[in-house]
């Protein structure tokens, strides 16, 4: 199902079809030790397609955006790998990840794929939505309204993250 569409890109949620595409762009836009396997997609896509959103420009999926909703208010490394924690009915929507094509970036994507998630989260009455970043990212997320909590408990891929929340005032 399409959720948003433009003369030139379109966005809709994945499916278990997209597995093979989502893992090759995750490949490129992650190292190794960070980058979440077609396993633990087959596991999200399984779980919750619905927070799983995709950007196409006609056929070239440039990005997507996956997560999930819990009721945790910071994002644990345990939840990467563990989709059956995902609580549909849960205050916080997650972001797992953020991936866009390298040539792709800097033209207003990423961005625009962030706001849509941002818009279905407020529009399904979560609290907000948190997810972590590198620190040289904490101005781009910052930029699009999210506040820096600091260093994260997260660990994943021996890496230090920020944690970055954007919070919906109701």
């Amino acid at each position: 199902m399409i959720l948003a569409s433009t003369d030139m890109i379109t966005i809709r949620n994945a499916t278990i079809d997209d597995i093979d595409k989502i893992s090759g762009l995750e490949a490129l836009c992650f190292p190794a030790n960070e980058a979440a396997s077609r396993e633990a997609f087959k596991g999200r896509l399984l779980y919750y397609p619905e927070h799983f959103w995709l950007l196409f420009e006609d056929d070239l999926l440039i990005s997507f955006i996956d997560g999930f909703v819990t009721n945790e208010r910071d994002l644990k490394d345990e939840m990467y790998d563990s989709p059956n924690m995902h609580d549909e009915s849960g205050d916080w929507q997650m972001i797992f990840g953020i991936n866009t094509l390298q040539k792709y970036r800097k033209q207003g994507y990423a961005s625009t794929l962030i706001d849509h998630v941002i818009k279905e989260a407020k529009a399904q009455k979560r609290k907000g939505v948190v997810l972590t970043c590198k620190e040289k990212l904490i101005p781009f997320y910052e930029k699009l309204g999210f506040i820096n909590e600091g260093i994260s408990s997260s660990v994943h891929g021996n890496t230090v993250w920020y944690q970055m929340r954007y919070a919906f005032n109701y």
